[in-house]
């Protein structure tokens, strides 16, 4: 029995209510572990200056690689490099 309780303190069985059909929220370490791991995510998104926003569209329009194949290379959503082309024009 001290098992379960275990599972509830530690928060593996926070999808389910001591009462088992009632959901509840979560809550506890997970929640500010994930919003630990969003900030770490932001601060180390790579930012693409002007220049290279401006290569990476000259570099498509070329039509030496396809979109795809030019946002792999680079590391860029399609939908991030079509909406860089549309500021451009």
């Amino acid at each position: 029995m001290r098992q379960i309780e275990l599972f509830w303190e530690w928060g593996f069985l926070d999808h389910r209510s001591r009462q088992g059909a009632k959901m509840s929220q979560k809550s506890g370490p997970r929640g500010t572990a994930e919003a630990l791991i969003r900030e770490i995510r932001r601060a180390t998104r790579k930012q693409y200056g002007v220049e290279e926003k401006i290569r990476i569209v000259l570099e498509g329009r070329r039509g030496e690689y396809s979109i795809a194949e030019l946002c792999c290379r680079e590391g860029t959503a399609e939908s991030l490099y079509y909406k860089w082309s549309k500021d451009f024009q």
